[in-house]
């Protein structure tokens, strides 16, 4: 028995030693991808498991099983616990299930936040959220209007042209919204769409002073958005909410009203998952148009 469990350990050692071999192509990388779930999994539900162990629970080659286990401890996905000789979860895995049950718990507790704005104003209400230098809507309460703003969940769009976008840029250095502005580019959409970054800044010293920002048809003609960040308990934004809807509902003389309500909205979001406002949003007037 200790011959059988020190040759596991150091199989075990040597797996997580060596480099992770070049992924395969087509259906083999697929394949490859659904064995690795496979063992996450598996590491899930277990508080340790020696190479052997997991190669019979998963139904895989111990070799089969070396590669993959090395290919997720160089991600971080997987570890090794050198002291007792076992395979257990790693960090990686943990960072990834973390900003799920993040971005989860936003939807979650914001829906009915939502609910209401799009029931008190009657146009469509989204949230969503950065990603690689995007915006990516998360969810949705689509008005009941015959004409309406619609942005399926998934959708990405650009943080120059849109509401959320520009109000999540306000909120960043310059230094960073140079670079992303630099990586991304700002391509027109529409005459009104802002391609001078000197008039996107003057754009977002706006959005500082008054607390909400403002899409005036510059992704689609014919649409207007309000919008307003959520932020976590350290006052760092992590997602925005807003308003749209056709601009001869969602008009010019209408943008004071509608950008208090969503910043009221955005600062509900924010205590209910436990963030704080920023104190410009909390001073009087800070919502004026």
């Amino acid at each position: 028995m200790a011959k059988t469990a020190t040759k596991t350990r150091d199989a075990s050692r040597a797996a997580a030693r060596k480099s992770a071999a070049p992924a395969g192509k087509g259906v083999g990388q697929v394949q490859s991808l659904d064995r690795a779930l496979s063992i996450l999994e598996r590491l899930a539900e277990a508080d340790g498991m020696t190479l052997t162990d997991l190669a019979q629970s998963v139904g895989l080659a111990p070799s089969t099983t070396h590669r993959l286990l090395t290919t997720l401890l160089q991600r971080r996905f997987a570890a090794f616990d050198e002291e007792y000789g076992v395979w257990v979860i790693g960090v990686g895995a943990f960072n990834v299930g973390n900003a799920f049950l993040r971005n989860r718990r936003i939807v979650t507790l914001g829906r009915p936040v939502m609910r209401r704005l799009m029931e008190d104003v009657g146009e469509t209400v989204n949230l969503a959220v950065e990603d690689q230098n995007e915006l990516v809507y998360v969810t949705q309460f689509e008005s009941h209007a015959p004409m309406r703003a619609f942005f399926r969940p998934g959708r990405r769009a650009p943080m120059h042209a849109s509401a959320v976008g520009k109000a999540m840029l306000a909120e960043m250095d310059e230094a960073t919204v140079a670079d992303l502005l630099h990586r991304k580019g700002m391509p027109r959409f529409t005459d009104k769409t802002l391609i001078d970054p000197a008039a996107l800044r003057a754009e977002l010293a706006r959005v500082r002073e008054r607390g909400w920002a403002v899409d005036d048809e510059e992704h689609t003609v014919g649409m207007r958005c309000v919008a307003a960040t959520i932020h976590n308990e350290h006052a760092e934004v992590i997602a925005g909410v807003s308003l749209s809807g056709p601009s001869v509902r969602v008009t010019e003389t209408r943008l004071g009203e509608l950008g208090a309500r969503v910043v009221k909205a955005a600062n509900e979001i924010t205590e209910q998952i436990g963030g704080v406002v920023p104190y410009n949003r909390r001073r009087e007037g800070a919502v004026r148009g």
